[in-house]
């Protein structure tokens, strides 16, 4: 108690250090490479368990299942909801044979087959109206999605399965992260140039080159965050061989800082409106971390799965963070509070459902 009233002093609130809600989460694949949650701007969360993917909208508390993939071999290794303005009903899913699926949730139908890879596509992000998907066959495709062909570019620059994309708020570069414990930059604008060229000379797809390549890494780079408050700066979290969340001048490509966190870096979320990031880890505590930015002093830990967190997402306001774990539940904290203009209660936490188990599907 008097840990959490010196914490509520630091950050200038309270923090329930207890899931406001817990959702049963069957079949979640237990695999560090893959991306199965997705929190859309329509405040509908995308989880996907095995073959399935199922919508929960955070509104009501109202399950629907979008998709069931076919072949019973099949399973999804990936989910992102579109980003830009009047197509945020618009969701990906990558699959482990390889092909990425366009779906219309509202309409709960397919709109289009994306093929190109040669191996399942763990890792998706969205740019406007271009989407971005990381294989195991080492490359990262760009697919206009309006476009009959749909591969404008192909980015090589890994070497193993890439397992992390985040693009920059405005667009204009692409953060990869790979097995091969590489962390790459990409500048929207080569590929602009590349495909403007491509179309003079009506070839396919143009391929581009990383700006910058980050070594640094001793693991896996899963974990990557764009901070909301600082042009430029980026936070990347390494696996079970590095343990650390390091922080990058973007534009030089110059290491900020590097946190030793004790356990393998799963996902990174900053916060939008308070200068903190919180960080989901593996064993052995499997916790979440909320950390104040850029001292990185521990604010508080979230503790209560019981197996690796592999996936956050939060609220489109900011105020909520999901964790999905390999323990098969997916978790709901109240980890930045709500946003300097909006006045409690949060429907999520006060919603009918919460603090009691219910099934995601």
């Amino acid at each position: 108690e008097a840990g959490l009233r010196s914490v509520a002093q630091t950050v200038g609130r309270r923090i329930n250090t207890a899931p406001t809600r817990i959702l049963d989460a069957p079949e979640l694949v237990d695999d560090y490479y893959l991306n199965l949650v997705s929190w859309g701007a329509d405040n509908i969360l995308a989880v996907a368990l095995g073959q399935c993917v199922y919508l929960w909208d955070a509104d009501t508390g109202s399950i629907q299942h979008l998709l069931t993939l076919p072949d019973p071999d099949d399973y999804v290794t990936s989910v992102s909801w579109a980003t830009y303005d009047g197509h945020t009903n618009y969701i990906s899913v990558g699959t482990n044979e390889s092909a990425v699926q366009l779906w219309d949730a509202a309409a709960l139908k397919k709109i289009r087959t994306l093929g190109g890879h040669s191996a399942r596509v763990g890792s998706l992000a969205w740019n406007r109206h271009c989407l971005s998907s990381g294989g195991r066959d080492s490359l990262i495709l760009q697919h206009d999605v309006r476009a009959p062909n749909h591969i404008v570019s192909k980015y090589t620059g890994h070497t193993q399965e890439v397992c992390g994309l985040r693009w920059n708020d405005d667009g204009t570069t692409l953060a990869s992260g790979g097995n091969e414990n590489m962390l790459c930059l990409w500048d929207a604008a080569m590929s602009r140039r590349s495909s403007s060229h491509r179309s003079a000379l009506r070839e396919n797809s143009s391929v581009v080159k990383p700006r910058v390549v980050l070594t640094q890494h001793q693991a896996a780079v899963k974990a990557l965050a764009w901070c909301p408050f600082h042009r430029g700066l980026l936070a990347s979290g390494g696996g079970t061989a590095d343990r650390t969340i390091k922080f990058w001048n973007t534009n030089s490509g110059a290491m900020l800082n590097s946190i030793d966190t004790g356990s393998q870096v799963c996902s990174l979320l900053w916060s939008k409106h308070q200068k903190e990031i919180c960080s989901s880890h593996g064993f052995s505590e499997n916790q979440l971390i909320l950390w104040k930015y850029p001292t990185m002093k521990k604010i508080q830990e979230f503790k209560g799965h019981t197996a690796r967190v592999l996936h956050m997402d939060s609220s489109p306001d900011g105020s909520c963070v999901v964790s999905a774990a390999a323990d098969e539940t997916l978790r709901f904290w109240d980890v930045f509070g709500s946003p300097p203009s909006r006045a409690k209660p949060d429907t999520l936490a006060a919603g009918a459902f919460s603090g009691r188990m219910m099934s995601i599907r």
